[in-house]
């Protein structure tokens, strides 16, 4: 009881707003069926996500976006977002889009041209940001902390990767000088390398990856056929190509195409390992590259209470921790602590848990190096069943898990 006292007085005073406001009652939002704390109260300057929308996600190279251009993707969500909140677009104070393969320049230009597509006037600013399969939620982040600072009130956090159009690719020419530093070497590893430096250090085995990838193909199959994606994903009309005979057709993509529901030990413990020889990680227990977008509306409570529109989330905190790079999934197991900490919280005050699944060996480590309940992560499904889109896949993130964000 004194512990939840302590929270709950925690938890008030950082909640105590920055500048006078009115106090609100209405759309508090509660962080599960067991929330941490008893919500007495919600200010007006509390900084909510009150839309969130994406497209499917679908398979690169041979998904139903293979023939679908960057910027169509991204303007699908960015007028979803506007056009189901009714917001005029030209309130909107700035655009911020995560996406990490496409190069910088070119890819803030196709993120601009989405923009208008999506009636945008020019008067309204964009750009990219790229922290790796993060980005999305930096996207978030960075848009939170500018309506806090007052910068202006409300802007769009989005996400976009297309990697049927760009694939992961090596550094091309490399500085011999990393040759006398290990760490800087290290950042040269593909990423499947680095998945099974995390197993071989950490001691996870080929049986946990599996078992990893049949829960996450399990609870999205689970999610999708319950109707939990039907409200978050806009269906994008676009076109095809069949790539045997040219003939293209027009075709609606509605549903994620990378869900396997019968995926099951005895078949993934048949395929080969990807990237080592004599590995653990395979093609059926790492993350799809994928095609997809998305995009989040964030304001203060207060406005968001003004224009009638829902409260889907409040930004509570966020956290970004450097790691070796040799073993880079681990990533989550540093930050997860780190954000919750900064929200005057503790891990076990969490109801759920939506954390990187590029690769099950990294997964499954961060799971046991927070000791979490795995039933209470990815509930679901993760990238390894619903697809990776780098820059994205924060964005989606949010809008999977509609609730208190601790980022």
């Amino acid at each position: 009881m004194e512990k939840a006292f302590n929270r709950q007085k925690v938890l008030l005073a950082h909640l105590q707003p920055t500048s006078p406001s009115p106090l609100l009652s209405a759309s508090i939002c509660a962080a599960g069926d067991s929330a941490a704390y008893h919500r007495t109260a919600a200010f007006g300057d509390d900084i909510v996500i009150v839309a969130a929308y994406r497209t499917a996600i679908c398979k690169a190279r041979r998904g139903g976006f293979k023939d679908t251009f960057p910027d169509d993707l991204l303007g699908f969500v960015l007028k979803a977002v506007v056009e189901k909140t009714n917001v005029n677009p030209s309130e909107v104070g700035d655009i911020v889009v995560g996406t990490v393969l496409a190069p910088g320049s070119e890819r803030a230009i196709e993120c601009r041209m989405a923009a208008f597509y999506a009636g945008f006037p020019d008067t309204v600013p964009l750009r990219t940001v790229n922290r790796q399969c993060s980005s999305g939620l930096q996207a978030v982040a960075d848009v939170a902390a500018s309506i806090k600072a007052g910068y202006y009130d409300i802007g769009i956090a989005a996400g976009l990767e297309c990697m049927t159009v760009n694939g992961i690719r090596s550094v091309p020419q490399v500085n011999p000088r990393v040759e006398t530093f290990q760490q800087a070497r290290d950042c040269l590893l593909p990423m499947g390398l680095t998945s099974e430096n995390v197993a071989q250090r950490y001691g996870v085995t080929r049986q946990d990856q599996d078992q990893a990838a049949v829960d996450s193909h399990r609870k999205a199959a689970a999610a999708r056929a319950s109707g939990k994606f039907k409200d978050e994903i806009i269906p994008v009309t676009t076109k095809i190509v069949d790539p045997e005979t040219g003939i293209q057709k027009v075709i609606t993509i509605s549903e994620d195409d990378g869900i396997r529901p019968n995926s099951n030990l005895a078949e993934l413990s048949r395929l080969k390992p990807a990237f080592k020889k004599d590995g653990s990680t395979t093609a059926g227990n790492a993350s799809q590259v994928s095609d997809g977008a998305g995009a989040v509306l964030l304001m203060k409570r207060s406005l968001a209470a003004q224009k009638g529109l829902p409260i889907l989330g409040v930004f509570r905190s966020f956290a970004a921790v450097g790691v070796d790079p040799a073993v880079m999934g681990v990533g989550p197991a540093a930050a997860i602590p780190a954000a919750v900490q900064a929200a005057g919280l503790e891990l076990n005050d969490i109801d759920l848990f939506e954390i990187n699944e590029a690769f099950a060996s990294q997964y499954v480590y961060c799971i046991k190096k927070l000791e979490l309940d795995p039933e209470k992560v990815n509930v679901n499904g993760g990238a390894i069943a619903l697809g990776h889109p780098l820059g994205a896949t924060g964005i989606h993130t949010d809008i999977f898990c509609e609730t208190e964000f601790v980022f």
